[in-house]
């Protein structure tokens, strides 16, 4: 489970300086999303692997940024089946809309989020939609269906394991949803029926969801977070 946590110390923000050099995976294909995972070391923030596999605690957050505009949403599976919108939300940061080439993070608030649960992968939902969904308060609402546990183990990569001291399971990350594989009822009727076919690169620590075609609806594909 993903517990969100407090961070006093840590500056209240949503929308990064503008001012940021542009990424080079902006300039390729025809919509993109880049996404990356940060964890806190002490009192600083630091990209790391996202297949990295985390242990029991660690505060995480996400970094995010498109080449177009839209609204997000994200919604997590724990490890034991719980559902649970992370994003917008109160504590985390209501205001969802995205604008292009601009960088943000989730949480957008002074919080972050805390590895707990059992050991397993976390399916973090990514849901990027060209119009608010029509909630006054943005929100998915809740699943009719509760979720099966998910009882896969992490494993790590013995060749990254020797050759970097990390711990990596190369299935965690940024995947497309399987053709199908159920996903909770009240994102398959926010997204697309159809099933988009989405690129998935990676630029070092950065994964990059790019779309040969213009994206004229709805896209969700999902962040398999692991953890021991």
């Amino acid at each position: 489970m993903i517990r969100r946590m407090a961070q006093s110390f840590l500056p209240v923000l949503l929308l990064l300086p503008g001012a940021s050099p542009q990424s080079r995976t902006m300039n390729v294909g025809a919509h993109r999303m880049e996404i990356s995972l940060e964890r806190l070391d002490g009192a600083a923030w630091h990209t790391v692997d996202p297949g990295l596999v985390l242990a029991q605690g660690d505060r995480v957050r996400f970094r995010f940024r498109t080449n177009f505009d839209g609204f997000l949403y994200v919604m997590n599976q724990s490890t034991s089946g719980k559902y649970e919108q992370l994003f917008p939300r109160q504590e985390t940061g209501q205001d969802n809309r995205i604008a292009s080439n601009k960088d943000y993070q989730v949480p957008a608030t002074s919080t972050a989020f805390r590895i707990a649960g059992p050991a397993g992968f976390e399916v973090v939902y990514w849901l990027i939609t060209p119009a608010r969904l029509g909630d006054l308060v943005p929100h998915l609402g809740t699943p009719t269906s509760p979720a099966k546990p998910l009882t896969l183990i992490p494993r790590c990569d013995d060749t990254l394991l020797k050759v970097r001291g990390d711990c990596i399971d190369t299935s965690a990350g940024p995947k497309l949803v399987p053709r199908g594989e159920v996903i909770p009822d009240n994102l398959a009727q926010a997204a697309d029926k159809g099933q988009r076919d989405l690129l998935f690169m990676r630029q070092k620590d950065t994964a990059v969801i790019a779309s040969a075609d213009p994206l004229t609806g709805p896209v969700i594909y999902e962040f398999r977070l692991a953890h021991r």
